[in-house]
């Protein structure tokens, strides 16, 4: 069931919280042996206060939006009693002394905290592995990706290990996994969820325009209510009937998958039949993935290198000499060369200065290209690649982001909302994702577009391999 379905179900008596949590821990002992998905359980605690809830129902006191729910939490959300490593050994007992602001919300509506998922160090790049809890794998095929850094928070939602997760996208969080996985993700738009109690902190302005927070979750139902608990105004409703869609060509300099691409166009057949669609490209496309580098790699790096060890550069540099010369590291190859890639990459004051310029205009054309209008784009040019190979296409030294990154950064770079939904698979049986992208304060039409696509394509479908 959908958290959705869960809460009527529990709200009607049809479903004890007791239940719910017992029959998610069950299957999560079953399937997580190899997922490592769920890193941190809380197994104890959530069944204690399920019988504290079920007390509350018949007491009559049952309130709360998601009362009883048993939900997942990405790492890097701070859990009063539990630990937010963000996969650094250093941090391994580091005890959270109260709840990030999104997971107070959720408590608030009554949900009840199975535990928290992996993510790779520092939730730094798109690959789900550190040197704390190791690799995340895809349960459609365990030697694909997972995605990242939400990566765990997929592969749960994926295989049914709870009703709805949360995690956040700064750079693709969300949508990887969403996509890699076949779940629903939802990143919302500049501010408009708080970050107070994410690890790590953000410290440069723009970099907190680029993050979103929200569900990984089963159902576009899940993703509209969890957006409407965390964020801080709930979701204006809009005239769905003055939007139009716009589903650009294939860009010749961006690579595509066939099988992305026929996904894509079978999209755009679909809806001509009904809809008005434009086949324009959106404005600074390609330069959004230059401008999201730029925005993420502005102190070089410093601040995570710091958070990383106690002498920063000079740690990050050793750490990747190890990995290099075949010793074990405490830091993963991964944060190490990306980290060196975003000091070696940092903007001169004047890249810095022309950047904002060009970043204030280009926000300006984009929010009103947006205007009543859904931006369909693919979310990666192919299904889950083996692991490594995604973060070799990222994180190259030959810059190869700028045509790997720029459906997903596009979102990111103008602080815009995004909803991922399944709508196919490849020949191997992995699913393939659309992003649904609007100006801001347009979400309503993304959750009702997103209900439209996953009833008339896949939409969630949960991965029973382990079962």
């Amino acid at each position: 069931m959908d958290a959705t379905t869960l809460a009527t179900k529990i709200q009607n008596g049809e479903v004890t919280p007791i239940e719910a949590t017992g029959a998610y821990i069950k299957h999560i002992h079953r399937v997580n042996p190899r997922l490592n998905a769920l890193i941190q359980p809380r197994f104890q605690q959530a069944k204690q206060e399920a019988k504290q809830l079920y007390q509350q129902y018949l007491a009559g006191n049952g309130s709360g939006r998601l009362f009883g729910v048993p939900v997942s939490i990405k790492e890097s959300f701070y859990v009063k009693g539990m630990k937010t490593t963000g996969g650094l050994p250093s941090r391994r007992n580091h005890v959270d002394e109260q709840d990030a602001e999104a997971v107070r919300r959720l408590k608030a509506e009554g949900a009840i905290i199975l535990g928290k998922t992996n993510t790779p160090s520092l939730c730094f790049c798109q690959e789900t592995d550190n040197t704390v809890y190791g690799r995340t794998n895809n349960p459609w095929n365990l030697e694909r990706t997972a995605g990242g850094s939400s990566g765990g928070e997929g592969v749960l939602i994926a295989v049914g290990g709870a009703a709805v997760g949360i995690g956040a996208d700064i750079g693709g969080s969300i949508r990887f996994p969403a996509h890699f996985n076949g779940v629903i993700g939802f990143k919302s738009g500049k501010k408009q969820v708080s970050s107070e109690g994410c690890f790590p902190p953000l410290r440069e302005p723009l970099q907190e325009n680029m993050l979103g927070i929200g569900a990984l979750a089963k159902s576009v139902n899940d993703a509209e209510l969890v957006h409407n608990i965390i964020a801080d105004r709930p979701t204006p409703p809009v005239d769905i009937k003055q939007f139009q869609f716009l589903i650009p060509p294939a860009h010749p300099a961006l690579p595509m998958q066939p099988e992305t691409a026929e996904t894509i166009d079978q999209i755009r057949s679909h809806l001509s039949e009904t809809y008005i669609v434009h086949n324009d490209l959106p404005p600074f496309l390609e330069e959004s993935a230059l401008m999201w580098q730029l925005i993420m790699s502005v102190d070089g790096g410093k601040a995570l290198m710091n958070l990383a060890g106690r002498r920063g550069f000079a740690t990050i540099l050793y750490e990747f000499l190890k990995s290099r010369i075949g010793l074990k590291p405490n830091l993963h190859f991964y944060l190490t060369w990306a980290l060196l890639g975003a000091n070696l990459f940092k903007p001169s004051p004047a890249q810095w200065q022309q950047m904002l310029a060009e970043l204030e205009q280009a926000e300006q054309v984009v929010d009103q290209y947006l205007r009543n209008r859904v931006l369909i784009l693919p979310v990666y040019h192919s299904a889950a690649p083996k692991h490594g190979k995604l973060y070799s296409e990222i994180f190259s030294i030959r810059r190869t982001f700028l045509k790997f990154m720029p459906y997903i950064s596009y979102a990111n770079t103008f602080g815009l909302p995004v909803l991922t939904v399944p709508v196919a698979t490849d020949q191997g049986g992995l699913p393939i994702g659309i992003q649904l992208i609007t100006a801001l304060g347009q979400e309503y039409a993304l959750f009702r577009v997103g209900k439209y696509f996953e009833q008339q394509f896949r939409g969630y479908v949960r991965c029973s391999a382990y079962d």
